[in-house]
């Protein structure tokens, strides 16, 4: 068992941390506080190939592993984490449509949605079809060639200023359930799409969510992701990458907050002594460190289970979501702790971390729901057995 990274494995990393220290923080508290949506900025991103990691290279993508992916995501979240939070939500859509799209599909959108000209947004959560996604009743009738989308979608990041919207819709009788879904790619313009108001958020403000309206949309049948009432898998397959994602955008954050945590115990001094001296100071920070780390490394396992298919790697990407999400914003509300005051004041970035991270443990599946998936899991025979 090996735990080193490899040379383009680092590189990676460095290149995701350049971009970052370049692009991403130096503005990240100014979108934060102006809501705005950096386009720009991502469609740089996407001439860096972080908006297609983990497509096929035949598509315009990197062809990344999703180990890879969650290394780059874990940089560029110390940039700035709710835009990074988007990047991870454009690549989860974007290789949705590459990998069941059908040829004049991708044809027609791939290459812009690998450089970044199109954004896509991910449109499953509904107003009362939130945890219980199987319930959803946004609904697409068959009409001769196209469907006929009539519903509503909730707390959809990007919405208004994206140009993609991957949709699950209702094709199957009401009482269908799971097997009754399927997948669409929609224009974001398409005549019967309405935008709700921009969300007044706690946090990821770099990125505006908003509730999609269907009207009577029409779409073509070509426009399908998939086969009829096979969307609810491929949006759980979408999930479990998203899932990690979302856990490595935690753990960026908190590797930031610890970074300035201890910086603060250096520099401030109480009662004639560094902070850092102090030894229940010291244990605090040894344990936010401690409790990171292991969060990384289920991270990185997760990941290496989804790029080798194995039979238990939703149950592993729910569980390490989970935890990094958890232990993400415990870590990043430790650290504003330990920074007394100036932790709470906005010229220190650790009250944005805290509020950025805070919905991690809601979005991609709440963490109560991951519970529930793994320990539906690990009721099966010889689940718990095959665990590690």
């Amino acid at each position: 068992m090996d735990f080193a990274l490899s040379d383009d494995q680092r590189a990676l990393q460095q290149a995701a941390a350049d971009f970052a220290r370049v692009e991403l923080s130096p503005h990240a508290a100014e979108w934060d506080a102006a809501a705005h949506f950096p386009v720009a900025v991502i469609r740089r991103a996407g001439e860096a190939g972080f908006l297609a990691l983990y497509v096929d290279e035949a598509q315009g993508g990197l062809g990344l592993s999703r180990l890879e992916a969650s290394l780059i995501f874990e940089q560029l979240a110390q940039g700035c984490v709710s835009t990074t939070a988007y990047l991870t939500i454009h690549n989860m859509a974007t290789w949705m449509v590459a990998r069941w799209g059908s040829e004049a599909v991708r044809e027609a959108w791939m290459p812009a949605l690998v450089s970044g000209q199109r954004l896509a947004s991910y449109c499953l959560t509904e107003p009362g079809a939130g945890s219980d996604a199987a319930s959803l009743r946004t609904r697409a009738v068959r009409d001769g060639d196209d469907y006929v989308l009539d519903g509503s979608k909730m707390f959809i990041s990007g919405a208004g200023s994206t140009d993609a919207l991957v949709v699950m819709a209702r094709t199957g009788p009401p009482d269908s359930g799971a097997a009754g879904i399927s997948a669409f790619l929609v224009p974001a313009d398409a005549a019967g799409i309405h935008y709700g108001k921009n969300e007044d958020k706690m946090g990821w403000k770099s990125q505006p969510t908003r509730l999609v309206s269907f009207d009577g949309v029409r779409v073509p049948a070509g426009q399908r992701l998939g086969e009829e009432g096979e969307g609810f898998r491929l949006a759980m397959k979408g999930l479990d990458g998203g899932r990690l994602n979302i856990a490595s955008c935690s753990l960026g954050a908190a590797q930031l907050a610890l970074t300035l945590a201890r910086d603060h115990l250096h520099q401030r001094r109480q009662f004639g002594r560094e902070l850092a001296a102090f030894q229940a100071l010291q244990f605090r920070f040894a344990d936010m460190a401690t409790e990171l780390v292991s969060a990384r490394l289920m991270v990185r396992h997760a990941a290496w289970r989804l790029d080798h298919d194995d039979p238990l790697a939703s149950a592993h990407c729910a569980m390490a979501k989970r935890l990094a999400t958890d232990i993400g914003f415990s870590v990043c509300n430790e650290a504003l702790q330990l920074h007394g005051g100036y932790g709470y004041i906005k010229e220190y970035p650790l009250e944005r971390l805290v509020r950025d991270t805070r919905v991690h443990q809601i979005l991609e599946g709440t963490n109560e729901i991951m519970r529930v998936i793994v320990a539906r899991r690990l009721f099966e025979p010889e689940a718990l057995d095959n665990l590690i």
